[in-house]
């Protein structure tokens, strides 16, 4: 179990601490639940009433809610990236492998950097080459000539394809599909032909990718995912999408081809992204998003229809169905009363 003092989590968070610097935690806890040896938070306001009686060895607050408290604080400027990062100085996850296992498979001309570790039943093809740290967990692919940047994660599973480029300090969940074919075919008289997709996936530094996502490569050209992007589970970016630096992706959301999505944007879960659009920098879409065409105007946008009653849901549908004729009888009706006020 790891421990922190207070002075070292003011280090960690940047903050300034009143009370005793020699006091040790060794969890986060939420306020209500929160006892001596935990440290908690106030990132939102509503949670005030319960700092009074908060029984946290210590609570990171914001300067104006220091008189509030009873015990120990640490005032930082924001609550909840301290939070993130004493969550990170404390968290005791196991690694995904901790030595080269005698049972991966590791082609004679890898490049391996210093620390790397391979878990059980990888297989490491001819070509490959894993930066300083990098950590492949149990019964991971790792396909011809790919590059994985230095302290580099993978959990279990995890397979990339050939030439694939992962950037460093890199997070890969388990099932998560780097570089399999994008979606590409010619239709022949009703028969499918196949094209092969001859690009590849660049993803860069410090990106992390949910449990069963999948990332296709370019038909021609590479998809591109750039610095410090987050994307959740069960994803699919289609060939040749471009994901600008910043941006993070709820799960359950699917990127169609050749989309372009830009800097800072924020994709809500289960959002559908048409192809061949561009989505402008500081972008917010809203859960159950449906994207059809281009967006050039920083903002946020919405199109999900809110759940209601199956009976009031029903009325709806069949309003909704019933739209174009009322266009047309209101179109009628303002062409009537045109004629009406010439005459």
């Amino acid at each position: 179990m790891n421990k922190l003092s207070l002075a070292e989590l003011a280090s960690i968070t940047s903050g300034t601490l009143y009370g005793d610097a020699d006091v040790t935690v060794s969890a986060v806890a939420p306020m209500q639940k929160a006892q001596e040896g935990d440290v908690t938070f106030l990132s939102d306001a509503k949670y005030a009433k319960y700092l009074p009686e908060c029984k946290a060895s210590v609570v990171m607050v914001k300067e104006n809610q220091r008189e509030l408290c009873q015990s120990n604080v640490l005032v930082v400027e924001d609550p909840y990236v301290a939070f993130a990062r004493v969550v990170q100085a404390l968290d005791s996850t196991p690694l995904p492998a901790d030595k080269i296992e005698a049972s991966a498979v590791i082609a004679s001309d890898v490049k391996l950097g210093t620390g790397v570790c391979i878990g059980a039943n990888a297989v490491i093809e001819t070509g490959v080459e894993l930066g300083d740290n990098v950590i492949i967990g149990a019964g991971c692919f790792i396909g011809k000539g790919a590059k994985i940047g230095a302290n580099t994660k993978l959990w279990a599973n995890v397979s990339i394809y050939h030439d694939v480029i992962l950037g460093s300090e890199c997070l890969v969940q388990s099932n998560a599909v780097i570089g399999s074919d994008g979606f590409g075919y010619a239709n022949d008289k009703g028969e499918w032909i196949k094209i092969p997709q001859l690009g590849s996936v660049k993803i860069g530094n410090r990106v992390e990718i949910g449990a069963c996502t999948s990332i296709d490569r370019g038909a021609l050209e590479d998809t591109v995912i750039e610095d410090n992007v987050i994307i959740d589970n069960q994803l699919q970016i289609a060939h040749n999408v471009h994901i600008g630096y910043g941006s993070a992706m709820a799960g359950g959301t699917i990127v169609a081809g050749s989309t372009k999505i830009g800097k800072y944007c924020m994709i809500g879960g289960a959002s559908v992204l048409n192809g061949h659009i561009e989505i402008t920098d500081g972008v917010t879409i809203t859960g159950m998003g449906m994207v059809m065409r281009s967006i050039d105007q920083k903002g946020v946008y919405s199109s999900g229809i809110p759940l209601q009653p199956n009976k009031e849901w029903r009325k709806t549908a069949a309003r909704v169905h019933r739209i174009d004729d009322m266009n047309k009888r209101l179109k009628l009706i303002e062409k009537q009363l045109e004629n009406s006020a010439d005459s």
